[in-house]
């Protein structure tokens, strides 16, 4: 397996490729460095701030390690606390979650995919997306262990699992556009992740567009095979805060990212620390956490939001446009170039080997990869 930047958008993987983390993650000493650094104190707030926020609110997920090190450690509340800011956690099941709670004022910070934070941009959610917090293959195509369906044409007229508003399911649509179908050929059963899994295995639906870890799961604990995998339908990762939020208090939005950062330092110098967090968290085996961190989550990357995160959206807004997925008069064209909030990451952003060249495996030709059933 060699490691190249990213390839075109329409290029797949195959089912053996991975983005391998313990490979190519090294890192000297992120996490001392940033541990050192004044920004891990209390500091007052900025004369453009509002004072200071009674309580920070912030999402965790278990398809964002980064948040889940960070509510583990306790991070957060040992420099907020200095101040007695609470800090209040909320668990987010999927980008559609944690778009809800952005939308509701239930949260002040919410992990999202990317195609996911847009649409609600153009929808008319108050959001920036402020930080990228990992660039994963955390979506791709799932059938059973039995099933005969090899490629993304003979989803015609199936049954498909997908959380409409998530990754996976904007992935599923790119896959049926590449492949000359629209959502109007399958049949797309909208559950949650978890229970699109459930629904894969008990046979109630023909495929699945999964995320991990319950993807992860399936593969190892039924067998259930990746039938075609794509990095670059894969939209990274988005941290994104409510605008009020960030109007009222930019200097804590500087805060929370820092030790964003210290958290993910902190995966990349202690990988088998974080896979038992995530086991632990998300109640799954080591195994399956161990497959989610090793090969399909990149944390060596540049967390300010720009061009490469860009690059992967473009595609997706004439999807929108013809699934019929923006309310009228949206423009998803204005909402992209609003989206991006770089200035608090780039802040406090430390360097990582590589960042800003993604390491992935060798591409082969776009063609649907047919993934070897766990054993």
């Amino acid at each position: 397996m060699t490691s190249r930047t990213m390839a075109a958008r329409s290029t797949s993987l195959p089912a053996d490729a991975a983005l391998t983390r313990r490979r190519l993650l090294t890192v000297a000493a992120g996490g001392a460095l940033i541990a050192s650094t004044p920004a891990f104190g209390a500091r007052t707030a900025s004369a453009q701030d509002g004072g200071a926020p009674e309580r920070v609110r912030v999402d965790y997920a278990y398809y964002n390690p980064s948040s889940l090190v960070l509510r583990r450690n306790g991070w957060l509340e040992e420099d907020l606390g200095a101040e007695n800011i609470a800090v209040e956690w909320t668990l987010s099941a999927g980008s559609n979650k944690a778009n809800e709670f952005l939308r509701s004022d239930a949260v002040d910070f919410g992990s999202t995919a990317g195609a996911a934070a847009l649409l609600a941009k153009a929808n008319g959610s108050e959001i920036q997306a402020v930080y990228i917090y990992s660039q994963p293959e955390w979506t791709a195509l799932v059938v059973a262990a039995d099933s005969d369906i090899t490629t993304v044409e003979q989803l015609a007229g199936k049954k498909v699992a997908a959380t409409k508003g998530t990754d996976p399911y904007f992935f599923l649509l790119q896959a049926l556009r590449e492949a000359g179908l629209s959502e109007a050929d399958v049949e797309v059963v909208n559950v949650q992740h978890a229970d699109g899994r459930t629904a894969l295995e008990r046979g109630d639906v023909d495929a699945w567009a999964g995320l991990d870890p319950h993807m992860a799961g399936s593969e190892l604990e039924a067998g259930s095979k990746l039938i075609y995998r794509n990095v670059a339908f894969n939209t990274w990762g988005f941290l994104n805060a409510r605008q009020a939020f960030i109007d009222s208090y930019p200097t804590y939005v500087e805060r929370v990212l820092t030790q964003y950062e210290r958290a993910r330092n902190w995966i990349l110098e202690n990988p088998d620390e974080a896979a038992t967090i995530l086991s632990e968290e998300a109640q799954i085996s080591i195994e399956v956490a161990n497959k989610e961190l090793d090969e399909r989550t990149n944390l060596e990357i540049d967390v300010v939001p720009g061009d490469a995160q860009r690059a992967s959206l473009e595609p997706v807004i004439p999807i929108f446009e013809d699934e019929a997925q923006l309310q009228p008069g949206a423009d998803a064209n204005a909402a992209l170039d609003a989206l991006f909030a770089p200035q608090f990451a780039a802040a406090v952003a430390t360097p990582a080997a590589g960042a800003g060249t993604p390491a992935v495996a060798t591409p082969v030709e776009a063609t649907p990869a047919v993934a070897t059933p766990a054993g």
